[in-house]
């Protein structure tokens, strides 16, 4: 597998982060190329993983197996055009996009029917701890093993059986961060209100949220079974827990995550 040459096309952070990850897991670097508008982030990437750069598109892709369409959705569609107007032949190749909110039927309306996997990563891939859902379509499973390596070093990958499925994955994992952030933010607040400093506040909350990841990750109990673990009726969490749940906490949370796939096919609409 190590044989295929990869290109980005685009070197924003998610490419950086995929380029990383393959770098990390032993990919060679001399089989990883990637293309980009100006130069700087390019600069940045050959210093820091010793991979190959150029500023043209149509250079990176025709020496790839595999093209990583890494730029922002509004700038797919002229990508991908002037990719099969100057170098029809990378129909043939493996096409894998981090773009958000593009559907398939959109690339092959610019590429025509081509092997194709969307990737939804989330910013936590960024540090390894990610979660990647992945739609293939036309794809070998030596091809869907290929692009699950890739990705592996970014933490974990989810394989979708139905195309609709990735707009649930922006609700479930995607958009989460920023859920969580969230509520770490309030947490600090409060904290702070509390007397606590402000970077003591922030550390105390990270690590305890961190903590709780881990235990959960580790246990085989369900998040309820944690919860209830920690819960002693009457006690302070007990409380806690308590007005969480009067305040309607599971509805808020439900109406987000569907608002979140609302707006997320009310995009792809639209892009």
């Amino acid at each position: 597998m190590n044989d295929n040459v990869v290109a980005f096309i685009g070197a924003g952070n998610m490419a950086r982060c995929v380029i990383a990850a393959m770098i990390k897991s032993g990919y060679p670097a001399s089989n990883i190329i990637a293309s980009n508008r100006t130069q700087p982030k390019l600069t940045q990437l050959a210093e820091d993983y010793g991979i190959r750069t150029c500023l043209d598109n149509l250079e990176a892709v025709r020496q790839a197996d595999v093209i990583v369409l890494a730029v922002k959705p509004q700038m797919m569609a002229e990508v991908c055009q002037h990719l099969v107007e100057h170098a029809p032949e990378i129909r043939e190749k493996l096409f894998v996009t981090v773009a958000a909110g593009l559907p398939v039927s959109r690339y092959e309306s610019w590429l025509g029917e081509v092997r194709l996997v969307r990737s939804m990563p989330n910013t936590p891939s960024l540090v390894g701890l990610g979660v990647t859902g992945l739609f293939p379509s036309r794809c070998s499973n030596y091809e869907k093993a290929f692009v699950d390596a890739m990705f592996k070093g970014t933490g974990m990958t989810v394989w979708l059986e139905q195309e609709a499925e990735i707009d649930h994955v922006i609700a479930v994992t995607g958009s989460a961060p920023a859920y969580f952030f969230f509520f770490m933010q309030a947490m600090q607040q409060e904290a702070e209100t509390l007397g606590f400093a402000p970077e003591q506040a922030k550390k105390m909350v990270a690590q305890t949220a961190m903590g709780a990841a881990t235990m959960a990750l580790e246990s085989q109990h369900s998040f309820a079974e944690l919860r209830s673990q920690v819960t002693s009726k009457g006690g302070t969490t007990h409380e806690a827990v308590t007005s969480f749940a009067d305040a309607g906490l599971e509805t808020m949370v439900s109406n987000a995550m569907q608002a979140a796939i609302r707006r997320a096919r009310e995009m792809a609409e639209t892009l």
